[in-house]
């Protein structure tokens, strides 16, 4: 029988693919590998150990099951973790480790956090600084080995006969339609909030892209984890993975997931677009560096993959021309990935409609999809056929979920992947499920060809000028980012006169730029505040102005002397904009932008 908790996957992948590498890690220098058996055994060990210490739960409510938190980076032991938890009935409730000690202390006493597992010291420390104000928590185990710190194999508990066969008494209990996790939503404004799922949601989204997956990857094949646990959507990838018997080898950092790519050789990556523009800046850096010929022939074949269109025949001048240029160029692309990659799969925000072209021309299909916390996550993603694929849009709604959009556009779907509701508000479930059980997902989008679904704005993020007009700033960024000196952007303007922006410069790309042109190597601050610049960054925006109307149009723009992170506060841990900060982070640069000036 078909899994129908997320922790029937282990044995699903015992029973019918079991792997000597389910899990592998760096780990003093060289992979550590975890079989399946090896995976089972310690899970099994942990969950007889938690409920040896009193973990577990009292009856099906959702406040008669304790509640586990977890602050890790990737690694074989979270998923441990999570199948331990979910098999004694208590709830695990993963946390991003970049998180504030504000909204730690918030999660801690809103969920009556009981236990904790953290990786390293510096979480440790972070989860130390709030224990006098949430009392709820009873012990704080490291995965690391830390002096004075419990370590998680201390739970570890072999269990006799009747410890097993509690265990298994437990695990038949819990009902698919039962709380699986409480993950708390970073969001862009406010504290967070915790969305509920089931094991019923999640696993049911997973069988419902299983097909979609496996016809990028099977049983033996490797992939690639670097992106958080902590969201739903590297999270519900991995019980895909162990489903279909793929191998996960976690990165040992972002800093490390180009030289990891190279030693795992992995089939499939999941990334965000943001990590994906990091990546094909790199590449175009390098080709920047490159001399004569060897930098001609560089930035012929992109301009060759530039012209790219997915099914259709674009005669055998073109097609003689791409496979010149996936020999000579894009093979070393490929190589630098590791060599196996045949698909990246992305979501999160949208990925910008040059990187996907360019990268399918090299013969790396990036799929890129859609969904929402609160959606387990899927709602549609684009196939790795390309009749299944269509650039600039989220791909075709996945089996079993519904998806219609209201009368203002706004995304609503319907099906098994939505969220039992937000913990402890009611009230805010009520305002995004109707009485007809659709989910209001706060996006706004169109159909493409009837059936490929476009995202073209966050609802709440469109905003009105001064002059009455509507202007949705996510099309405007995009475009202007596809700019190789353009880090970020924040387009501006609700209740103003115009249209205007905050600009992030790409400092690598300017820094050649003022090279180039007899410019004194400078600061960040210096290179922004050279009338220089500024005209060549006007110019720049100028050029892309004309692909908008003209109240879209961005009039003025501030450049600003560094990047936006999460460490800032000014993205969210899925490298989202948070807005509503940054507006009143750089309150006094907008301000300048729309002071004194009587020309719009």
């Amino acid at each position: 029988m078909k899994p129908t908790r997320l922790f029937d996957c282990l044995d699903w992948q015992l029973q019918r693919h079991p792997q000597e590498d389910m899990f592998a890690a760096k780990e003093n220098g060289s992979w550590k590998k975890y079989s399946t058996h090896e995976v089972k055994k310690l899970v099994d060990s942990l969950s007889m150990g938690l409920l040896h210490v009193g973990v577990g739960y009292q009856d099906g409510s959702v406040e008669g099951r304790d509640k586990i938190a977890v602050l890790s980076n990737n690694r074989p032991e979270w998923l441990i973790l999570d199948l331990a938890i979910q098999q004694t009935g208590a709830i695990l409730t993963p946390i991003y480790p970049t998180i504030s000690p504000n909204e730690l202390e918030f999660i801690f006493n809103d969920a009556s956090i009981k236990m904790v597992f953290v990786s390293d010291l510096e979480l440790y420390n972070k989860v130390q600084s709030v224990r006098s104000k949430t009392p709820s928590v009873q012990a704080v185990y490291a995965f690391n080995e830390l002096n004075g710190v419990l370590n998680w194999k201390e739970l570890l508990h072999n269990g006799t006969a009747a410890d097993l066969e509690k265990l298994t008494a437990i695990k038949d209990a819990i009902r698919p339609d039962e709380l699986a996790t409480i993950l708390y939503t970073s969001g862009t404004t406010g504290f967070p909030k915790g969305v509920m799922l089931s094991h019923k949601n999640i696993m049911e989204n997973v069988q419902n892209v299983e097909e979609i997956v496996s016809a990028v990857a099977n049983a033996s094949d490797r992939c690639l984890s670097f992106l958080p646990l902590n969201h739903i959507f590297e999270r519900m990838v991995s019980y895909i993975y162990m489903y279909i018997g793929v191998s996960i080898y976690y990165a040992e950092s972002l800093d490390t997931v180009g030289d990891n790519l190279k030693e795992v050789k992995p089939t499939l990556f999941t990334t965000v677009p943001r990590l994906l523009e990091k990546v094909y800046e790199k590449i175009m850096g390098k080709g920047r560096e490159l001399t004569g010929i060897k930098k001609n022939l560089f930035f012929w074949a992109v301009g060759v993959a530039n012209k790219f269109e997915l099914e259709k025949n674009q005669g055998i001048f073109y097609n003689m021309q791409l496979a010149i240029a996936n020999k000579l160029i894009f093979s070393k692309w490929r190589e630098a990935l590791g060599g196996n990659v045949r698909a990246i799969v992305t979501g999160a925000a949208a990925c910008q409609v040059r990187l996907l072209r360019i990268f399918t021309a090299a013969k790396i299909v990036v799929m890129e999809g859609y969904g929402l916390t609160e959606t387990s996550p899927v709602i549609s993603v684009n196939r790795f056929d390309p009749s299944g694929r269509r650039f600039g849009t989220v791909g075709q709604g996945i089996k079993n979920v519904e998806v219609k959009l209201a009368e203002d556009g706004e995304i609503c779907c319907r099906g098994s992947n939505v969220m039992m509701g937000y913990y402890k508000r009611p009230d805010l479930t009520a305002e995004c499920i109707d009485s007809e059980n659709w989910f209001h997902t706060g996006d706004i989008g169109a159909w493409v060809e009837g059936n490929f679904l476009k995202i073209t704005d966050r609802k709440k993020e469109i905003f009105k000028t001064s002059g009455g007009k509507y202007v949705a700033p996510q099309p405007i960024e995009n475009k202007m980012k596809e700019s190789p000196f353009i880090e970020q952007m924040m387009v501006v303007g609700p209740e103003r006169k115009f249209t205007a922006a905050l600009i992030v410069p790409a400092f690598a790309n300017l820094k050649s730029w003022c090279e180039k042109n007899e410019l004194p190597h400078q600061s960040n601050d210096e290179m922004i505040s050279n009338p220089r610049v500024q005209e060549h960054y006007k110019s720049i925006v100028e050029k892309f102005n004309v692909q908008f109307n003209h109240i879209e149009q961005v009039k003025k723009f501030e450049l600003l002397n560094a990047e936006w992170t999460i460490d800032g506060g000014e993205l969210t841990p899925t490298l989202k904009l948070k807005r509503k900060v940054i507006t009143e982070k750089y309150g006094d640069a907008i301000e300048r932008i729309y002071a004194e000036d009587q020309s719009f």
